[in-house]
Order: C-alpha cells, then structure tokens, then sequence
C-alpha cells in the first residue's frame, strides 16, 4: 500500500512539472510548443518528459528528467544521467531537471553542467538556440523551510555542534550518539539529511564533514536563538572587580550550577573586537543564583547592564569552552551564531570571530 501511495504521489508531481514547464515556455513568443510527452520510453528511466517545440520556426528538444527530492545528492545524479541522454540527441536537445525545489546548490550544479531546470517554487532557468530565461524566487517553500530548521533543533543542534569541534574527524553512528547524548536515529537522520547536501562525506573509518563553512552558513541563516527565559539584571560591578567576581561565578562547586559567558561577553575572551557595554550569560537556575548573588545583581526593567538567559535546552553548556583558566565561555559555534542576531556591531563581531578562530580547510 505504502508504495502505491508513493507511485501516486509521483504521478502527481509528474502532472504538476508538465504544467509547469508548459506555463514557462507559454511566456516566450518565439517558442510554440508543438507536443509534450510524460514518461516517452519505459526504457529509459532518466527521462521524464520530453517536449518538441519550435524556436523561430526551428525545431528543438526539451529532454526532461523529474526528481522529487531536489538536494545535491540527487541533483548530481540526475545530471549525469540526462547528460549522457541528451549526448546521442545532437545539438538540438537540451536537458532539463525539474523538482519541487531546488535548493541554490542544486541550481548551481546545474548551471556548471550547463542543464536547464525548473522547479514548482519558481525558480527556472533555460538556455537554447537564442531563448534565454531565469527567474530566481528568494523565498524557500514552507516545507523546505521547516526541513532545514529541523536540522537545527536541540537534540540535532548537539550532534552539529561535536561534529564542528573537529569537522575532519571521521565518527561512526555509535560513537556520535554517545558524544552528543542522543539516540542512534537521531544521528542516522541527521547523517542522511548531510549526505543529501552533501554537506559530509563518509570514509572508511566513518562520517565526516567535508563543508563545514557551508553547514555553519545554513546555520546560521535558521538560526533562532534558544528557548527559555531572559532576565535583566543591573550591576555596580565593573571592570576587574565585575571580571574576579564573575570568574567565582562561573567556577564549579559542590552544589552544581551551571553558567557561561555568552554573545560579546564571551566573544571578548575569544577573539576580542567590540566592546560593550552589557555582560551577557546563560545560565541554569542554580547558576542564575549563583551569579545574582556574587555579581550583586539586582532586576532592572530598564538601564540594565546584565542579561541572563536560563535556556531550555542545556546543551548549550555541554559545548562551553575554556579559553582561560576558570573563564567559561559557550562555544565558538555558539558565540558565532548569538552575535549574528546581535544587531550591526554583533555581525561584525561574528564575522571576526569566524576569521580569527573558525577556520577548517
């Protein structure tokens, strides 16, 4: 039943593309389609549709393959096989990949083979015999939009965040799960959503990242910063007295607690650039004592000097760094990603970060 549904779905999505491709060739006065044709040859399961048209007269072939996942992954297959189609058709065949979307990556790859494509989203692009025509919609679809921030979800984020230390360490599924604390399906999930980006690459001793710059770039695109409550503090403290304070703050004890510096406050102990006026952490309830107490920190509906977030999701310390002695500081991935949402300076801020600290090839 499950396959007859998927066969459906196929079919329907077969229908949609001959719509779509016969709607973008109707917008062009000197092409006049004389036939269309879904599924020409059972024989070659590389083509899709074939449309016979004419140019100012002179004849041409569409040779159309569609795919219902248009990541790179399938993307690249796609064209290799309508490319060594359209190689025994001449000069007067041009192929073209349709999906429901393509990602900018997927166009590009089609744009280096010099393959036309189409997608239900809006996004087209063909060349031939004179006809030029490109639209590029900003927008992603809702689903793709929501697949891609499923990606970076808590649970997926911890797995991102190991793989990151060490982009070019190669872990097996098991050894995954156990580093970042999830379950062997989360991370065969995330592994498969990787491949098909082609964000990571497997080797023989097992996964591994091959473009982490394009994995952080997404990232940090979806990124939202975490769920949980943001509280406002006012404090006296300041310069070395704030710093000798903070660093008993952050010092781990007997009763637990956790707390790290987070955005410029934590950026300043990792790759200095701009300074500020607020101190930022998160911190875990008990931690939230623990720095009201030692900061003297007091609420502040405004002026505030201090802003403590008490995240949800505590994976966030799991990842904290120490880049000097009893001075913790969430992650460089982290940082990077909470000063991209920090306004003007914040962005700057990241980007030195990135340059300073963050470089993987």
């Amino acid at each position: 039943m499950l396959k007859t549904h998927e066969t459906m779905k196929e079919k329907e999505f077969e229908a949609h593309a001959v719509d779509a491709l016969r709607d973008l060739l109707g917008q062009v006065s000197v092409v006049r389609l004389k036939d269309i044709e879904l599924e020409p040859s059972a024989r070659d399961p590389g083509v899709d549709i074939v449309a016979q048209i004419n140019v100012s007269g002179k004849p041409h072939t569409l040779v159309c393959q569609c795919k219902s996942n248009g990541q790179p992954r399938y993307v690249r297959t796609a064209l290799l096989q309508l490319r060594s189609h359209v190689s025994h058709l001449g000069k007067d065949a041009t192929p073209i990949l349709i999906a429901p979307y393509l990602s900018p990556e997927g166009q590009a790859l089609c744009r280096e083979s010099e393959t036309g494509f189409l997608d239900l989203a809006g996004n087209a692009r063909l060349v031939f015999d004179g006809v030029f025509i490109e639209r590029i919609v900003e927008n992603k679809p809702r689903a793709a939009r929501r697949e891609l921030k499923s990606l970076f979800k808590p649970k997926s984020a911890q797995i991102l965040r190991v793989m990151l230390r060490s982009p070019r360490r190669s872990w097996r599924v098991t050894d995954l799960a156990e580093a970042a604390a999830v379950s062997l399906g989360h991370v065969s999930n995330v592994r498969a959503a990787f491949l098909d980006r082609e964000w990571a690459r497997v080797s023989p001793e097992g996964l591994f990242l091959s473009e982490p710059d394009k994995l952080l770039d997404a990232w940090r695109d979806a990124y939202e910063p975490p769920e949980g409550r943001r509280v406002r503090f006012y404090t006296t403290l300041h310069g070395s007295t704030f710093d000798e304070a903070s660093l008993e703050a952050l010092r781990a004890t007997d009763n637990g607690g956790q707390a790290a510096l987070a955005s410029f406050s934590a950026a300043r102990w990792l790759a200095p650039y701009a300074r500020v006026s607020t101190q930022y952490f998160y911190a875990d309830d008990t931690g939230l004592d623990r720095l009201q107490a030692l900061l003297k920190l007091s609420s502040a509906s405004k002026g505030e000097n201090v802003i403590i977030t008490v995240p949800k999701d505590h994976g966030i310390f799991r990842d904290a760094t120490e880049p000097a002695p009893g001075i913790i500081c969430t992650s460089l991935v982290q940082t990077y990603l909470d000063l991209t949402t920090a306004g003007e300076r914040g962005q700057e801020a990241a980007e030195h970060l990135r340059r300073e600290k963050m470089k993987w090839n």
